[in-house]
């Protein structure tokens, strides 16, 4: 990984517009050299000009200290150099303040122009000084030398600085450019991660709370029935022995079959599936969700039920084991009834299936009417109980208040409407509409 863009500037620190002090101690030094060469060639510029050697000496060291802003104003180096061409003074000046116009930034026109201008003052000057010291020491070398000289000497002094300066204001610019993609692509991909651990996170919770809502279903309505039968064994024990064995015998074999659930769901997230003390701790939701369906699908009929969930054609068992238990249930049927959704047909059996454990919590004894209706795009149920008849026999069995929720939940993930509430009467009544398909 790579480090932020923040990261990549350099500290800021030199003295005014310098990075770095290596920055500020090479361009003074090279102000120095500079204005130590201008200062000696400006000897006999003064005796060619015929001024004072003072001053040409203090021209000299002025023009070429004009090296030290480089970085700067690299437009007012290059100027400088060029102005002092026709003086032959200040190489290093015009070699160094040319490639670093061609490392900067300014618009490729500029650049070439101010090194155009570099390149005439150059030849011009070249040329009438090998005239003059040609003519003055009586050598000929023909007509073809000046101008080769010339020409060779101004691309000499102008095209390696400039190509040079071009090539490491390109390699610069292409590696900033390099670095601010890795940047927006790191900070892209932290992006992501974040939106992928909220995703993960908010998966884990949807799971745990399908785990939750599966188990509910699994121990609720076999302990709510195991709840009624011993209540009923103790209300017989002594008037009719054989009732209360066979009660007895309905309560084993629930508390048996509730605790083999149980147990399969609590091996999943024992082992994870194949027993491996390694994997024990990064065992996914999901097994555990899958063994928690499998295991309430089989919680409707005794252990012999698909992976897919219960159906409604088992909702007759359903009833019959709230009837065994002592509730009077009314089942009707409207319309003509078919196969649906898998997931479908197990919503409706749990709605079903979670009302009339409800019943049996809160309204012991109480009449209840199941209706189902099969309809063109949708199937509708509707629980619905009378008074209890007496409060204090009511199994006073306890309350989570898991069971609405997890039954809306289910309902409304399937993109159906679930009510709930108290009747007139006295009575609850649960409904729920679920498209078909």
């Amino acid at each position: 990984m790579t480090t932020t863009g923040e990261d990549h500037v350099p500290a800021r620190g030199g003295p005014w517009w310098w990075d770095r002090r290596r920055g500020a101690v090479l361009d003074v030094s090279l102000g120095a050299v500079s204005a130590l060469e201008c200062a000696v060639e400006g000897v006999p510029f003064a005796r060619d000009a015929g001024i004072p050697l003072a001053a040409g000496v203090v021209f000299g060291l002025l023009a070429g200290s004009v090296l030290v802003v480089r970085r700067k104003w690299p437009l007012a180096v290059v100027l400088v150099g060029i102005a002092i061409t026709p003086a032959e003074m200040g190489f290093l000046l015009g070699v160094v303040g040319l490639y670093t116009l061609a490392a900067s930034e300014l618009p490729r026109r500029i650049i070439g122009s101010l090194a155009g201008m570099s390149f005439l003052g150059t030849l011009i000057v070249t040329f009438v000084r090998l005239r003059q010291d040609m003519a003055r020491d009586g050598i000929d070398f023909g007509d073809w030398f000046l101008p080769f000289a010339s020409i060779g000497t101004s691309l000499g002094m102008t095209a390696p600085p400039l190509l040079l300066g071009m090539y490491v204001g390109a390699r610069r610019r292409l590696m900033e450019s390099l670095r601010e993609r890795a940047d927006s692509l790191e900070r892209e991909l932290q992006l992501l991660a974040e939106r992928a651990e909220e995703r993960a996170q908010w998966a884990r919770n949807e799971e745990r709370t399908r785990i939750a809502r599966e188990m509910h279903d699994v121990v609720a309505h076999r302990v709510s029935l195991m709840v009624v039968h011993a209540a009923a064994l103790q209300a017989v024990a002594r008037k009719d022995p054989e009732k209360a064995v066979k009660n007895a015998a309905l309560v084993g074999d629930m508390g048996r079959q509730a605790l083999t659930e149980l147990r399969e769901m609590l091996g999943v997230l024992r082992s994870g599936g194949d027993g491996g003390r390694a994997e024990r701790a990064s065992v996914p939701l999901a097994a555990v969700g899958v063994a928690a369906a499998a295991a309430a699908s089989r919680a409707a009929d005794g252990g012999e039920g698909s992976v897919d969930g219960p159906t409604l054609s088992e909702l007759d068992e359903l009833i019959g084991q709230s009837e065994a238990a002592g509730m009077v249930v009314d089942l009707s049927v409207e319309g003509e009834g078919r196969s649906y959704a898998a997931e479908v047909e197990s919503t409706a059996f749990r709605v079903v299936q979670e009302a009339l454990t409800n019943v049996h919590k809160h309204a012991a004894g109480a009449k209840t009417y199941v209706r189902l209706a099969h309809r063109v795009s949708e199937i509708a149920m509707q629980v619905e109980n009378e008074p209890p008849p007496d409060e204090s026999s009511s199994a006073r069995l306890p309350s989570g208040g898991n069971g609405l929720v997890g039954m809306k939940e289910r309902v409304t993930a399937l993109g159906g409407v679930f009510v709930s509430g108290p009747t007139d009467a006295g009575g609850f009544r649960v409904s729920a509409v679920i498209p078909a398909s």
